[in-house]
């Protein structure tokens, strides 16, 4: 009888010991980087024991709540430079900043046809509104800044700005025809190596600066076995694959 108590015992106190590992990883992640990050995570939950609670929003507004004490573990920006100034502040675990992918923008609509290889849409100024992310917040908004200084259409397109709060709801705003055009990331457009729907034109890289988009170990997650895990999987070559297929490079 004692023999097969204590090896109950063990039993139980081994369950409980591996339960102990499981965790629920909170992540807070860039807007252009949703549905990637959705899938992502389906399958890094689907071969861990751990969870992941995912938040979404613009990169500036996630700096400024991790900044003001918000309970994330884990940072995906849409940049390097907001993972960099909390490295500084002294709110990550030092060393683990990476570039998980490097994204890509796309001059969209929502109708078909309307844009070709030679924007002339844009150019023309024959559409109603054109919507790119808040270059203040978003990095994608400054990269749309960019682009359209690069072509020389700053000026001249200027009275039909319209900005979205971030990526999330630029696409919105092209996709129910609020805006005719805008400068979404081919992420939200792309699927399986194609556009899925209306018309784009793929900006050519040299026209703006790199979007290289880091991701950071926080010192909430410090001590997160579920937050180190998701990290190191960002970099296995399942998760490159899912990235790829989304528009984005990895380095």
């Amino acid at each position: 009888m004692k023999s097969g108590y204590k090896l109950m015992l063990f039993t139980v106190a081994g369950l409980l010991a591996g339960k102990s590992f499981a965790e629920t990883v909170h992540a807070a992640v860039a807007a252009n980087f949703t549905t990637a990050m959705k899938e992502l995570v389906t399958h890094f939950e689907q071969d861990s024991e751990h969870k992941v609670k995912l938040s979404f929003g613009s990169s500036g507004k996630i700096f400024a709540q991790i900044r003001n004490g918000a309970p994330f573990q884990v940072f995906l920006s849409a940049d390097q430079t907001k993972p960099m100034a909390l490295e500084q502040a002294g709110l990550t675990v030092p060393h683990s900043r990476f570039t998980y992918a490097v994204g890509a923008l796309v001059l969209w609509s929502a109708k078909p046809g309307w844009v070709d290889s030679e924007y002339s849409k844009l150019k023309s100024g024959d559409f109603n509104k054109l919507a790119f992310a808040n270059p203040k917040v978003a990095p994608y908004g400054v990269a749309a800044m960019e682009i359209l200084q690069a072509l020389d259409l700053k000026e001249r397109t200027a009275g039909k700005w319209v900005q979205g709060e971030n990526i999330a709801q630029t696409y919105q705003f092209v996709a129910s025809g609020n805006a005719d055009l805008g400068f979404v990331a081919l992420s939200q457009v792309m699927d399986k190596g194609h556009v899925k729907r209306g018309s784009s034109w793929i900006v050519p890289n040299q026209l703006y600066s790199p979007i290289r988009q880091d991701a950071v170990l926080l010192k909430r997650g410090q001590d997160s076995v579920g937050a180190k895990a998701l990290l190191k999987y960002l970099s296995s070559d399942q998760a490159r694959a899912i990235i790829h297929a989304y528009g984005y490079t990895t380095e």
